[in-house]
């Protein structure tokens, strides 16, 4: 409940006295409450001989191996409803409630006391053994509050004695409830030798505040509030001569009209926070703290002698000459608190330089006379001058002179215009929304701390440091110039600075004054053109959204990361080397040149660079070229790259019209080429890949228009490609006999994608009269591994037909959705776990053989209930079927699937 300092001993306890708690817990505001009704023996002394004289007299057995004895005694856990109900009943003459105002989760904190021998009956037909020593029950008890220990007493006599001990309740917190006089001064007679009292929010404060100071001689620390204490009070706290902290918070001092004396010769810290009173007299020669913020008094005297920390703040009726007398009055003074006193005057600040030599913290802010005009406070550390309306730029000839400052503070000083400091012990200095700032000027070798924003006219900033490592200057629109020496300095961020021009590039270059700078952002930085760096330090840069910028060229050695989106007007591109290891050039429709030497880099992304023609791109460690979109890329280009970059494994050439079979031959230089992607290109002859290719595994040549059949003879002919796994002919104009010969010839593809082939009519493996050729083939080859087959969107396909005898026992995946002519669709394939055929409006006719199917999709079907019935019934594990926007399913048919497979879980309907 509180902290308590040293422990002491108590008066001797008797056994026969009690006190009964009586706790009930709300929940919120709700009515309901559980009471728990303690039966505790208080005021008793704690001493090793006493507590075996009780534990004697209860029947206790003595454990040599232990301080204090084990408890072996016949005492019931709990009382019987009947015994429980007779002591809810007896309050005796001190019954009372105590509540809590303020609606917390223990809604009341009662305390009930009565003579009561029998509140605890014998029950000798109970035994409880409980092998827990005095001793570490003490200290187990010491880690509860008082609502918990109140809940200990109740277990059992050791508990209940070992629960009253004056070493948990040194400190007696009644804040914000409901206690009687009666209550608080039985508290105080129990526990003499507590020493702390918080009794702020009780009702009749100053009667309760009266009885503490008359009983609890030992008592250090007083808090209290909320209510009105008379003078008779602070006359009275000369007999707590043990008192070292007075708080008293929102309360009425008096009876408004006389003075309030506080002299006390051992109190340490005073605190009169929000209080009204007219006048005040502190008389406390060992007082080190004294707070009177928030106070409504005119006048305040002071006397002591020793006070370090003065705190006035928001006292608005405290007269000038009254805060020059109170201060000046205290000689040793270290920190002074006078914000939001409007009368201050520089006059009152010159007494108190003169008066108070050893002040190290001033917070003077929304003080509006104060301009520190002939102020001389050569040793604060610590200046806070908020929205002070005085401060302009002739005050920093005054705060030049505090030489030993090392935080200042000028938000919102609306006059000030510039400020030129040079402080060698300035730390941090905070420049917030100062409309008319325009230029800083700062030099100090331990400045590590800038905090300027929201200054819209700020044009000029000059910073010497040595420790500073961190600069943000964001949202600072009219900024154009920027002098840096800090040779510590390795963060910067300049971000929305609108005005800055290229000559920001040569601050943060080789040769400056921020040598060990690492990171750098410079975004939405819009009137930057053409970005030159040369730096041996810098790893990371930001340039997103810078707009206008055409040119960039970055030497770098260590970059390792670069961010340039948004920045869609580049022309000219080199980075020329770089430590990248990445690179996404984003959307450059512009961008013609490029080069890149980047010993490091292995993932580059150009996809977007319409216009580029002209790239030289040496990485030689580079595994991944995405170069989609490069509509000007040519053959040479190409060619060039593939020279210097023989590591790479994944090229991207989609939609590069411009590359030829001359291209594709400088791809033997790629030993590790394993994924090469075509698609949307003009080629008609793929054998420069076949040529050169050897280990591909995947190639995709969507919408590959000008491919003949003959193009791809190759593959299924003459086991052109041996490695090829996946291959992607989607939008194509392949006829339907190339497509067959290639599924049934290629049998070490693993995932084929024929979506939107208008030239592929059916799916048949079937092998009749008519298609022997292709059974004699089959016959003669092993098993195909063909895992996935994608047909998505082919309209002119009527029939899948399946059968095992096609031997694609590896098929798990087939799509043939959105093929609005297919009606009809016969799949026996033992490993199929997946078949999409949503969207198929004509499917009719549905017989499946897949044991392993698990996932079935007939969204948007016209078929009927019974050819889905009938198909699902073979499929024992199926799990997910979809069947929304079936017509000719209804809902109630439901059961009926479910029925004619087992494994259903899902149906989507």
């Amino acid at each position: 409940m509180g902290n308590y300092e040293e422990l002491g001993s108590g008066n001797p306890m008797n056994e026969d006295d009690g006190v009964k708690f009586g706790l009930q817990l709300g929940e919120g505001t709700s009515k309901s409450s559980a009471d728990v009704d303690l039966n505790l023996s208080l005021g008793g002394e704690p001493s090793s001989s006493s507590a075996v004289h009780l534990l004697e007299r209860g029947g206790l057995d003595r454990d040599s191996h232990s301080k204090r004895p084990k408890v072996q005694e016949s005492m019931p856990l709990s009382l019987t409803e009947e015994e429980y109900e007779r002591m809810h009943d007896s309050l005796g003459h001190y019954g009372c409630s105590v509540s809590d105002d303020d609606g917390s989760p223990f809604s009341s904190y009662g305390l009930r006391m009565e003579e009561d021998e029998n509140a605890y009956p014998e029950m000798d037909d109970q035994e409880v053994r409980m092998d827990l020593t005095d001793d570490l029950l003490h200290m187990v008890f010491s880690f509860l509050d008082h609502i918990n220990l109140c809940r200990a007493a109740k277990v059992c006599r050791q508990w209940r004695i070992a629960s009253a001990h004056e070493d948990f309740w040194r400190s007696l917190n009644f804040e914000n409830r409901n206690i009687s006089l009666q209550q608080f001064e039985d508290m105080c007679h129990r526990y003499p030798n507590a020493t702390q009292a918080n009794i702020n929010g009780s009702p009749a404060i100053h009667t309760l505040a009266m009885q503490a100071i008359s009983s609890l001689r030992n008592l250090e620390f007083l808090t209290l509030g909320k209510g009105q204490l008379g003078e008779t009070f602070f006359q009275t706290l000369t007999d707590c001569t043990m008192l070292r902290s007075l708080i008293v918070t929102d309360a009425i001092l008096g009876n408004g009209i006389q003075e309030i004396p506080i002299y006390h010769d051992s109190l340490r810290h005073i605190q009169i926070v929000k209080c009204r009173v007219v006048r005040i007299s502190v008389r406390c020669p060992q007082l080190q703290t004294l707070s009177l913020k928030r106070s409504s008094m005119a006048h305040a005297v002071l006397n002591c002698p020793l006070l370090r920390d003065l705190d006035i703040a928001s006292c608005h009726k405290l007269l000038d000459a009254a805060i020059r007398s109170a201060v000046t009055s205290c000689p040793l003074l270290e920190s002074l608190d006078m914000s939001n006193c409007s009368c201050v005057s520089d006059e009152t600040l010159r007494e108190i330089s003169l008066s108070c030599g050893n002040l190290h913290i001033l917070n003077a802010s929304y003080c509006p006379n104060v301009s520190l005009e002939s102020v001389r406070l050569t040793m604060l550390t610590v200046l806070k001058l908020h929205s002070c309306e005085g401060i302009t730029s002739a005050s920093m000839a005054a705060i030049s002179h505090s030489y030993m400052l090392e935080v200042l503070e000028l938000d919102n000083c609306s006059l000030l215009t510039s400020v030129f400091l040079d402080l060698p012990r300035l730390q941090n200095i905070r420049l917030v929304h100062c409309r008319k700032f325009v230029d800083l000027s700062l030099r100090s070798a331990v400045l590590s701390s800038i905090k300027v924003s929201n200054c819209p006219s700020l044009q000029r900033i000059n910073i010497v440091s040595n420790s500073l490592q961190k600069l943000v200057l964001q949202k600072q629109e009219s900024l154009t110039s920027l002098e840096l020496q800090c040779q510590g300095l390795q963060e910067v961020d300049l971000t929305d600075c609108e005005s800055l021009t290229n000559s920001i590039c040569e601050v943060f270059s080789d040769g400056s004054g921020c040598p060990m700078l690492k990171s750098l952002i410079l975004d939405n930085c819009e009137s930057l053109t053409g970005v030159e760096f040369s730096s041996n330090s810098l790893t990371s840069l930001s340039l997103a959204g810078c707009r206008a910028i055409t040119s960039i060229e970055l030497t770098c050695p260590y970059l390792e990361q670069v961010s340039l989106d948004g920045c869609d007007h580049l022309e000219r591109a080199i980075f020329s080397p770089v430590g990248l290891r990445s690179l996404n050039l984003g959307i450059c429709p512009k961008l013609n040149a490029l080069k890149i030497e980047a010993p490091s880099m292995v993932l580059l992304e150009l996809k977007g660079c319409g216009v580029i023609s002209e790239a030289f791109i040496n990485c030689p460690l580079l595994t991944s070229l995405d170069a989609s979109f490069c509509s000007q890329l040519k053959d040479d280009c190409l060619s060039a790259t593939t020279a210097l970059c023989p590591l790479i494994e994944s090229l991207i050439l989609m939609s590069c019209p411009s590359v030829g079979s001359d291209g594709l031959l400088s791809l033997r230089r790629l030993p590790n080429l394993t994924s090469l992607d075509l698609s949307y290109t003009f080629l008609t002859n793929l054998q420069p890949v076949f040529d050169s290719c050897s280990q591909l595994k995947v190639l995709k040549l969507q919408a590959c228009k000008y491919l003949t059949d003959s193009s791809l003879e190759p593959l299924y002919k003459e086991r052109a490609l041996p490695t090829l796994r996946e291959l992607d002919l989607s939008y194509g104009s392949l006829c339907q006999a190339s497509i067959e010969e290639l599924l049934v010839c290629c049998t070490h593809l693993t995932h084929v994608s024929l979506n939107g082939c208008v030239n592929m009519h059916d799916l048949n493996w079937s092998f009749g009269a008519d298609r022997v050729h292709l059974s004699s083939i089959v016959s003669e080859q092993p098993q195909r591994l063909l895992q996935n087959l994608n047909c998505v969107g082919c309209p002119n396909i009527k029939k899948v037909l399946i059968p095992s005898v096609a031997r694609f026992s590896n098929l798990s995946s087939l799509n043939i959705s959105l093929s609005a002519n297919l009606k009809e669709v016969d799949v026996a394939c033992f490993n199929l776990c997946f078949l999409n055929l949503s969207n198929c409006s004509s499917l009719e006719i549905l017989k499946l053989n897949c044991p392993r199917l698990t996932s079935l999709f007939l969204q948007s079907c016209n078929i009927s209930e019974e050819a889905v019935e009938s198909a699902i019934s073979e499929c024992n594990m199926l799990e997910t079927l979809d069947v929304r926007f079936c017509q000719k399913i209804i809902p109630t048919s439901m059961g009926r699937l479910r029925t004619a497979c087992l494994s259903l879980k899902r149906i989507f309907s």
